[in-house]
């Protein structure tokens, strides 16, 4: 069977910039996690203006500022949070803490835009929820393996268009490299700064498994840690699974861990599978292994054939844009606040829940 190009499965409009410059001002600060590039580039894909970035470690600073030369060095947080232009603050601090960090934007009146995972226990989410009550303001997260993989943006397209009728089961893999671990930083390996391998990387695919599915909560059957490669370091997971039934009907399964191999030429082969009633689809983010395909590669099989659709280049990233609009005009577009919530709230608990497969104690 020949393997169509998928023409008739055409991707939505590439986004634009949605404000003018100076319209929409934001800040970025705590550059922790090298995420914060990718969420700075997202705003500023979208028209937002840079303005300031604050971090209390100057090599942090420099690093930032050679890649967006335009911003000012604010001297204080305190600084950023009193300018009245600022809509809003990403932030990619240590996970432990991204939620007093959120609640302090919020009760200075900002919207906050937040490297995944969001918070790390329970109880800050209880805290950063009654916050947003609290202020009226936004508390929006970093779910960049989809919002920020435009292959994964083509499949939430796809999949609200009803291209593989009504999906049943989702599978999320999402490997990571390691890499030296003398380069991490302590917080990498502390668990009560991390928060554990399904809450962090984890979370990615818990807010796919809602999207994907159309769910609004779910369920955690089963969950399971361990520490298989890093005894050194025993309060780091190099491993977790977690096995999830869905408010949709449909069911899930998430697999995370830090065993990248050297030879990859990225650093994971991330991959998700959604089964539906009339096809499914397979996700290739970040390569197509043993091939020159090049990344954002999405596999579509329905009753029509075998379709490959590239998505590099051709579906940008929407989430951006929206969040603009919806910190101007107070609307739920990108995502809902109860969504980004609830998506880490499935991932704490399968943390809280998981299993511990390798012996560890505690």
């Amino acid at each position: 069977m020949a393997v169509s190009e998928g023409a008739n499965y055409a991707p939505a409009a590439m986004p634009k910039t949605v404000v003018d410059p100076g319209e929409f001002v934001f800040a970025a600060m705590h550059l922790d996690h090298g995420h914060i590039g990718g969420m700075t580039q997202g705003l500023l894909g979208a028209g937002a203006t840079l303005k300031w970035v604050y971090d209390p470690q100057p090599e942090r600073i420099a690093a930032f500022k050679e890649r967006f030369p335009e911003v000012q060095v604010a001297s204080s947080e305190e600084e950023v949070l009193a300018d009245p232009e600022v809509h809003l603050v990403a932030a990619a601090a240590v996970p432990s803490e991204r939620a007093p960090l959120g609640i302090r934007v919020m009760e200075a009146g900002k919207d906050y835009f937040t490297d995944k995972t969001p918070l790390i226990t329970l109880e800050q989410l209880a805290e950063a929820k009654a916050a947003v009550e609290r202020t009226g303001r936004k508390y929006m997260v970093y779910y960049s393996e989809r919002i920020h993989v435009e292959a994964a943006m083509l499949a939430t397209q796809l999949i609200e268009q009803g291209a593989i009728g009504k999906v049943i089961q989702v599978q999320g893999q999402g490997p990571h490299r390691m890499g030296d671990p003398s380069t991490r930083p302590d917080w990498f390996f502390e668990r009560a700064r991390y928060g554990g391998i399904l809450t962090d990387i984890g979370s990615h695919n818990f807010e796919q498994m809602l999207t994907f599915t159309g769910s609004e909560d779910a369920e955690i059957l089963s969950s399971a840690i361990g520490n298989f490669g890093n005894p050194e370091h025993p309060e780091l997971d190099d491993f977790g699974d977690a096995h999830v039934a869905l408010s949709s009907g449909a069911t899930g399964y998430v697999r995370v861990d830090w065993f990248t191999p050297s030879g990859l030429r990225t650093w994971g082969d991330g991959r998700f599978f959604a089964i539906g009633t009339e096809g499914y689809i397979e996700l290739r983010k970040y390569l197509d292994v043993t091939t020159d395909n090049g990344p954002d590669q999405v596999i579509l099989v329905d009753g029509t054939g075998e379709h490959r659709l590239e998505a590099h280049g051709k579906v940008g990233y929407p989430f951006f844009g929206e969040l603009v609009l919806d910190v101007l005009n107070r609307t739920e577009n990108a995502m809902t606040q109860a969504h980004a919530f609830k998506a880490v709230e499935l991932a704490l608990t399968a943390q809280k829940q998981a299993r511990e497969l390798t012996g560890r104690q505690g």
